[in-house]
């Protein structure tokens, strides 16, 4: 996976990409096979999808088995997220404010979330003064 560059995705090819993440490689018909019944689109239509990626690099080609090509990605989750969440938050001018208080304002942000991700990343910056400040000494 040498690419790494932030790729830009289309809904449809994001959800395909997720499931190739999931499954290291696979063919065209599985791919197709793991999307749900009702949502489920034509082969051609997700044969057009890989052949999409393929062009923009995300994909490769492995090997063939039969008349079905594999296909296993060449970009991981991480850049491909992390482009989607920059453009998104260039939406608000770069503030996550707003996104951060609708994910607590419908519980899909919980306090417990905030502080296993302030253990992972660490503390807050204003917490992280030097110790050379004037104040109390303890």
């Amino acid at each position: 996976m040498a690419r790494q560059h932030a790729i830009h995705l289309s809904r449809f090819e994001l959800e395909i990409m997720e499931i190739l993440w999931k499954l290291g490689e696979a063919s065209v018909r599985e791919v197709l096979e793991a999307i749900q019944e009702p949502r489920r689109p034509a082969y051609t239509t997700v044969q057009t999808i890989f052949l999409r990626l393929e062009e923009k690099k995300a994909v490769r080609r492995t090997r063939k088995i039969g008349n079905a090509l594999l296909f296993e990605p060449l970009i991981t989750r991480e850049p491909v997220y992390r482009r989607i969440i920059d453009d998104f938050l260039g939406l608000f001018g770069g503030s996550a404010q707003p996104l951060v208080a609708r994910l607590l304002e419908t519980g899909q942000l919980t306090l417990e979330d905030l502080k296993a991700l302030e253990e992972r990343y660490g503390a807050p910056r204003e917490e992280a003064e030097p110790q050379g400040k004037k104040g109390k000494r303890q």
